[in-house]
């Protein structure tokens, strides 16, 4: 699934290839995706005629506005979109086509059709499910040492599973938990509410230096990752554990391990990240 760096990738491609294109008509052949509204036709009603004028982000979620609308869209596994010419053959597992006036079409691609879409009238999106109850930005004036440090001695779960939950902080996903606990020296399995500040503090540095190198190298190219112009990230070449099972640590030499923490399968080295008692 594709974590806040390659979602910001593909936002920022996307703002270079769809702006200003004015929606003729839309095509959709898996309904299940557009989750409001639920009737289809009033999805596409709405949306013709529309001219798309910014590409945002909010976690893992892209936010496609239109002058009187929000799409929120969610790519879930496997969702990917890109820019084609009309007469361009269409794949068998394209679900969305928009339209543009000008011949060209943006198309979101989806193999396991577990994407979603969202359209909300334009200042709606964030009091409205899926973006409503989502916690901080990582680059937000709001995550502060202090507010995680607040929130991790609130829960009695393990330090993976609370980074993991979306209402706590937006944008991490399994790679890069692993990669900022692995940087931080945490053990994944260790409680939340037992770490010290001082951990906290380097946990949070790590988080948001972590994102921010990944953004840098256009995300990571894990499975079927790619961003909107076909282009693979560049952060799976400095990955530190995530998918590194049984190789030398950077750090120490020994051999890394996979664990299951949380039903997430979970990377990272026994002796650099100890678990203390």
């Amino acid at each position: 699934m594709p974590e806040l760096p390659e979602v910001e990738t593909v936002k920022k491609t996307l703002q270079q290839l769809i702006l200003n294109k004015t929606i003729a008509n839309i095509t959709i052949t898996w309904s299940k995706i557009i989750k409001h509204p639920l009737e289809v036709e009033q999805f596409i009603d709405a949306l013709k005629g529309e001219t798309f004028v910014d590409v945002g982000r909010r976690g893992k979620f892209l936010i496609f506005y239109t002058h009187h609308f929000a799409l929120v869209s969610h790519l879930r596994m496997e969702g990917r979109y890109a820019l084609y010419p009309k007469d361009e053959p269409v794949d068998k597992h394209t679900h969305v086509i928009f339209h543009f006036t000008d011949g060209t079409e943006l198309r979101y691609r989806d193999v396991r059709k577990f994407g979603t879409m969202h359209l909300y009238k334009r200042g709606d999106e964030f009091s409205k499910a899926p973006l409503a109850d989502l916690g901080p930005e990582p680059f937000s004036e709001q995550f502060t040492v202090e507010y995680l440090q607040k929130k991790l001695k609130q829960t009695s779960r393990k330090v993976k599973p609370a980074l993991l939950d979306q209402k706590l902080l937006v944008g991490l996903g399994n790679i890069y938990v692993d990669e900022a606990l692995f940087r931080a020296g945490i053990h994944p399995e260790k409680l939340a509410n037992s770490l010290k500040k001082q951990e906290i503090a380097i946990l949070h540095h790590e988080i948001a230096a972590t994102l921010s190198e990944a953004v840098e190298k256009g995300g990571s190219t894990i499975r079927s990752y790619i961003n909107s112009q076909g282009e693979i990230g560049m952060f799976q070449l400095q990955l530190n554990v995530y998918g590194r099972k049984g190789e030398a640590c950077k750090k120490c030499g020994r051999p890394l391990e996979k664990i299951t923490v949380g039903g997430r399968g979970t990377h990272y080295c026994p002796n650099c990240q100890k678990l203390k008692k």
